[in-house]
């Protein structure tokens, strides 16, 4: 590890007060910084306890501690034992030297020793060996916490090696031959550059096999995450279920499909050819997608759908053989998984989870049993089906963009490895990114326990109280008569027989009990109805921030704020939300946000208030609109934009409409890849919204948001008043009337303000 210590640096803090220079002891510990430092580690002193607790709660970079036993003179010692237990808590593996001398050995506590890796007897020893000691022990301790195909990596780019492989540009050399490659070198940096590889690397093993510190890294990885099997993926989850559903269904078979589904649940159903049966989710009167409800999921509902699915020819077996389901949705209502498999594996073998949003649930007692991978994976019953997972790393963990994992349970009728991995390499590219394959490698090793729970511990917090702050600042306005932003979330919380408000619960409460976070049947604040209790849980790190105007009978109130015109604003403040509804904005507490951050988007949205309520021009909050729009919006203030957009919205009743056309399931007439082969063969042609009625969709219409399909390919678009069209053209309506603010709908063409999709012929 020696080949590392330029590369990641080496810190050690030292705690202990200014040495004395009059004392044998203090001298002794003066030359042992120096020879500390003369080792190329760097030293940080603290001579405070409080001071030190405060260093290694925050500064992971910190790869030793020198502790000072006399710091602490109390005859218990509390504030020392104090120090020790919480860095234990954090980190198990970090180095401990507890300096001290012979005299004060016999006082020092059990718990102490435990604690400490080591001592130093100043002035027994020579510097030069205590230093030497000191050294070692932070190589070991980095190579103990570097994750294999990490370290691999890492020590391949040390050796300064010629490369005659692929990439061309050769480790960053080719970057420098001109002024733009040198710019893109300086930019990156040299250490991403040698580290992007070939497979022709062989010490490093191969993503396609599995084999070598690759292999060991994806080894090391499903023991961090509970799999019987983990697979890195470098082209995002959108490859991990393309792969999962071509390796288990394949042409004429039956797949039961969450139609709260991502895209590529789309795109694995037309390349493999499965015949989809949907599973349609509640939503509530926000249009937030709810849970698919046990009783869709029972064996008999499963059949009935079965059956009345016109692609089920009486050639096709109506057996299912596969089943997708989002969990968590992307809002964070999240599923018992326990209770999903015991009723959905009565109907199938295999049970997959898209889990893209949700790869840290494993980590926190809170969301105990509501993930794909949870309890241990040697009591997996093998009678039970086999559970897949996909979980996009780079979402909401610590991971590069395209960085995802594929776990996998081996319960009944698994897929052996060899026949999985066909898939796998049908979709892997045969040049895949070592960074990113890196990143999956670190976000395994940041999520090993401690390090997880204090981790995902740290985000729930934050999120528990941002939800307070906007609850209690809510309740006070309201008291006024007057408005803010509320987060959609209980109310209240039952605390033994009382009800308390939201903004008055013990946070701790709050992060530790899901209790407070289950969604209970016909509870106003969740609006879906008579759910069975304990089923469903909101995630409290998804924060959907609710704008007024709409009331709890799913009518719009006289008075209204859209939160496309709060998004906005929010936007022209640097603030950029995850997604965007009629009524609401949400915003993902990862394990990136602090409260500086989150402080931010409070004041940003009492700064839309004040200036909602003083109607403030937009050309001074919201400039690049105005410049962009002049014509329509010339002489507006950001209330009187809020009230026309507003107005548009009661008349052509857009969330209504919403909530009508995803409730609905179309008529399929061809499976997906029966229409894509037409599409492919150009029998399709484009028409209007006024021409699409009765016609058969080519591609899928999927409006963003919430960026579920609408249409699938092969589905028939219905009558002209219908839910499915009508919604289209409302949709149409205001990005016509409000420029700057159109829709993003995947599978339609707007020109001039005219929509247009493909049909088939």
């Amino acid at each position: 590890m020696s080949d590392n210590r330029h590369l990641l640096g080496m810190l050690a803090l030292l705690v202990s007060s200014q040495p004395d220079k009059r004392s044998v002891f203090g001298r002794a510990l003066i030359q042992l910084i120096s020879d500390v430092e003369d080792r190329a580690i760097s030293v940080l002193t603290s001579e405070s306890l409080s001071d030190a607790k405060s260093i290694l709660s925050t500064d992971p970079a910190i790869q030793c501690v020198l502790l000072s036993w006399e710091m602490d003179s109390s005859d218990d010692h509390k504030q020392c034992i104090d120090l020790l237990t919480t860095l234990r808590e954090r980190n198990t593996r970090v180095p401990v030297f507890l300096i001290s001398d012979r005299s004060t050995a016999s006082s020092v506590p059990l718990i102490v020793m435990q604690h400490a890796d080591d001592f130093i007897w100043l002035p027994e020893d020579t510097s030069r060996f205590l230093s030497g000691r000191i050294m070692a022990a932070i190589e070991r301790y980095r190579q103990a916490v570097l994750p294999p195909m990490f370290g691999a990596l890492l020590k391949f780019a040390r050796s300064y090696e010629y490369s005659w492989h692929t990439p061309g540009h050769a480790g960053g050399t080719a970057f420098l031959k001109s002024t733009a490659g040198r710019a893109f070198y300086e930019f990156f940096g040299e250490n991403l550059l040698r580290s992007d590889l070939s497979i022709s690397v062989g010490e490093l093993g191969s993503l396609l096999d599995h084999s070598g510190p690759i292999g060991q890294g994806e080894r090391y990885a499903a023991k961090v995450f509970g799999a019987h099997r983990t697979y890195y993926v470098t082209n995002g989850s959108s490859m991990s279920n393309r792969v999962i559903l071509m390796a288990s269904v394949t042409r004429d078979q039956i797949a039961l499909c969450d139609r709260n589904c991502h895209k590529s649940a789309e795109h694995a159903m037309t390349l493999s050819g499965a015949i989809p049966t949907y599973l349609v989710p509640t939503r509530n009167r926000f249009g937030i997608i709810g849970p698919i409800l046990p009783q869709t999921l029972s064996a008999e509902s499963v059949k009935a759908a079965i059956a009345s699915n016109p692609l089920v020819k009486s050639h096709i077996d109506p057996t299912p053989v596969h089943a997708i389901v989002t969990n968590s949705t992307y809002d964070g209502l999240t599923y018992n998984v326990t209770r999903v498999e015991e009723l959905l594996g009565q109907s199938v073998d295999r049970l997959h989870f898209d889990e893209a949003w949700y790869g840290y649930a494993r980590f926190n007692p809170l969301y105990m049993d509501r993930f794909a991978m949870h309890g241990s994976p040697d009591d997996h019953d093998p009678s039970k089906p086999t559970v897949f997972a996909t979980q996009s790393t780079h979402k909401l963990l610590a991971a590069l963009s395209q960085a995802s994992m594929i776990h996998v349970r081996n319960g009944r009728n698994p897929i052996p490895h060899g026949r999985f991995n066909e898939s796998y390499m049908m979709h892997a590219s045969t040049s895949p990114n070592y960074a990113i394959m890196a990143s999956c490698d670190v976000s395994s090793a940041m999520m090993e326990a401690p390090s997880g729970q204090i981790l995902t511990n740290e985000s729930i917090e934050e999120a528990v109280a941002f939800r307070q702050v906007i609850s209690r600042m809510q309740t006070d306005m309201l008291s006024q008569d007057d408005w803010f932003f509320s987060c959609w979330q209980p109310p209240t919380v039952q605390v033994g027989a009382t009800a308390i408000a939201f903004h008055e619960v013990d946070p701790v409460r709050l992060k530790n009990d899901p209790n407070c976070w289950v969604l209970h049947p016909n509870e106003v604040w969740h609006g879906f109805g008579d759910i069975e209790d304990g089923y469903c849980m909101l995630d409290p790190i998804k924060v959907s921030i609710l704008s007024p105007g709409m009331g709890d009978d799913g009518n719009l109130m006289d008075f209204g704020i859209p939160a496309c015109l709060l998004s906005a604003y929010l936007g022209h403040q640097g603030i950029i939300v995850e997604k965007t509804t009629d009524f609401t904005i949400l915003f993902l507490f990862s394990i990136g946000i602090t409260k500086g951050k989150w402080g931010t988007l409070v004041n940003a949205l009492l700064d839309f208030k004040r200036d909602y309520d003083t109607n403030l021009e937009l050309e001074l909050c919201l400039p690049e609109l105005l410049t962009a729009n002049q014509q329509r919006y010339a002489g507006m203030g950001l209330k009187d934009l809020a009230e026309d957009i507003f107005a548009a919205m009661k008349e052509t009743k857009t969330t209504a409409a919403m909530s009508k056309a995803f409730g609905t399931l179309p008529k399929a007439e061809f499976s997906p890849v029966e229409a894509y082969e037409k599409l492919v063969k150009n029998e399709v042609e484009q028409v209007t919204l006024e021409e699409a009625a009765g016609r058969i969709a080519a591609t899928g219409i999927v409006p963003y948001p919430p960026g579920i399909p609408l249409l699938m390919p092969g589905e028939n678009a219905g009558p002209a008043d219908g839910p499915l069209l009508a919604y289209l053209r409302a949709l149409e309506g205001f990005d016509r009337s409000f420029p700057g603010f159109t829709h993003d709908t995947h599978g339609i063409e707007s020109e001039a303000g005219v929509y247009r999709m493909l049909v088939l012929k």
